[in-house]
């Protein structure tokens, strides 16, 4: 069973937010997908300054079973991001939601992450996935 944690807000596409003191947005991807995913040999991260809207393919985690996207779940300029996941991009696989962070928002609308699931939330779809 995936490890959710309380302290996130979750999309549908299995990334994972925190809403920092500053007011930017920490994203990863959940325990879930990187456990689907498996181990990952490389993650490519968006350059800092970046514009995102949402839905963008934002970076890309690869793993030795497949590679794919990751889309920004909301718009807004990419402040920081996760150099360490170049070097050791296992840093997502054994800390998804501390270490394997993969990069930092400042975004245009903050009230959007009304929108995101908690974890209970969360929970209860990917039961419902694994009911499909």
């Amino acid at each position: 069973m995936s490890e959710i944690s309380d302290k996130f807000l979750y999309s549908k596409d299995h990334e994972w937010l925190r809403l920092d003191d500053d007011g930017s947005v920490t994203l990863g991807i959940s325990d879930h997908a990187q456990e689907a995913l498996g181990e990952l040999v490389f993650v490519e991260v968006p350059e800092v300054g970046d514009r995102l809207s949402a839905g963008d393919a934002c970076a890309v985690v690869e793993s030795v079973k497949a590679a794919s996207d990751i889309y920004c779940p909301l718009a807004g300029e990419v402040a920081e991001v996760n150099l360490a996941l170049a070097d050791t991009p296992e840093l997502v696989n054994n800390s998804p939601y501390e270490d394997g962070w993969i990069f930092r928002l400042q975004p245009e609308d903050a009230t959007v992450l009304d929108d995101f699931m908690d974890a209970d939330a969360y929970s209860r779809y990917l039961a419902e996935l694994e009911d499909q």
